[in-house]
C-alpha cells in the first residue's frame, strides 16, 4: 500500500520498503550502500545536516536534532531496502523518508550522471498492528539478504550455521547490532523503544534462524 493509504500515527510501528524504478539497481557498489546506511542516521533529525561536513566523522561524533523516527531494523538489497520504524513525532515518518530518498537520489544521480526518478513511485508502508506481526518483521527483514547467496532459499532446507555466519558478515543490515557486534552503525537503531522480544543474543539468533525451518515461509506471506 502507498503512504497515502497509511495513517502514520505517532508511537505506532511500520515496515517501510521501496525499490528502484522499473526494479533497477539502486546500490551498485559498497560505497553506495555505505552512503545509504549513513543517511539512515543523518536524515533522522528535525534539523538539516550537510553531508560533506560530516563525511570524515564517525556517526557517534555527529550531533543531530530531535529524532523523527526510531529505527528498529533495516536491510539493503541490490534494488530495494527494508526499514522497521516507529513514529516519534507528528509527521516524522513522511519527513524522514522524504529526506532519505531525496538525499540518496541526489547522491546517486550525481555519481552516475543520470537524471530522473530513482525510486518507484511512493515508498510502501505496512502498519504492524500486532505483536505477532511486529516480531515476524524482525525475521523477515534480517533474512531478506539470504537471497544474495541463495535466491531460492525459501524453497529448500538451508544450513543454519552457514546462515548465522553470513548474517553476521553482511554489513548492510542491522543484524550485527542484535548479536553484539560493536560498530559505529549501532547508533542508527533506537532499540529501547521496541518490544524486548529477544532479551539475549542467543534468543535473537535462535528466533531468526527458527524461521528457516518453517515450511510456510516458502509460500507468500499473509502480510508481505
Amino acid at each position: 500500500m502507498t503512504l497515502r493509504k497509511v495513517p502514520f500515527v505517532t508511537d505506532e510501528f511500520f515496515h517501510i520498503y521501496s525499490r528502484g524504478v522499473d526494479k533497477r539497481l539502486i546500490f551498485l557498489d559498497d560505497t553506495d550502500r555505505r552512503r545509504f546506511v549513513r543517511l539512515l542516521f543523518l536524515c533522522n533529525s528535525n534539523t538539516p545536516v550537510v553531508y560533506k561536513l560530516t563525511k570524515d566523522l564517525a556517526l557517534s561524533e555527529i550531533t543531530l536534532g530531535e529524532k523523527l523516527v526510531a529505527i528498529g531494523a533495516y536491510c539493503l538489497m541490490p534494488n530495494h531496502f527494508h526499514i522497521l520504524i516507529k513514529g516519534m513525532t507528528d509527521g516524522g515518518v513522511v519527513k524522514f523518508m522524504s529526506k532519505l530518498l531525496t538525499a540518496y537520489s541526489s547522491y546517486f544521480n550525481k555519481k552516475y550522471s543520470r537524471t530522473g526518478t530513482l525510486f518507484s513511485s511512493e515508498f510502501k508502508a505496512q502498519h504492524l498492528d500486532s505483536d505477532e506481526y511486529l516480531k515476524y518483521i524482525f525475521a523477515y527483514i534480517h533474512l531478506n539478504c539470504l537471497k544474495l547467496i541463495d535466491p531460492h532459499w525459501r524453497d529448500r532446507k538451508v544450513d543454519a550455521e552457514k546462515v548465522r555466519k553470513f548474517l553476521k558478515q553482511y554489513s548492510f543490515s542491522s543484524y550485527t547490532e542484535y548479536v553484539g557486534i560493536e560498530r559505529e552503525e549501532n547508533v542508527i537503531l533506537t532499540k529501547e523503544v521496541f518490544p524486548e522480544y529477544f532479551p539475549t543474543t542467543p534468543e535473537f539468533e535462535d528466533e531468526i534462524v527458527s524461521w528457516l525451518n518453517i515450511q510456510d515461509l516458502s509460500k507468500p506471506s499473509p502480510w508481505i
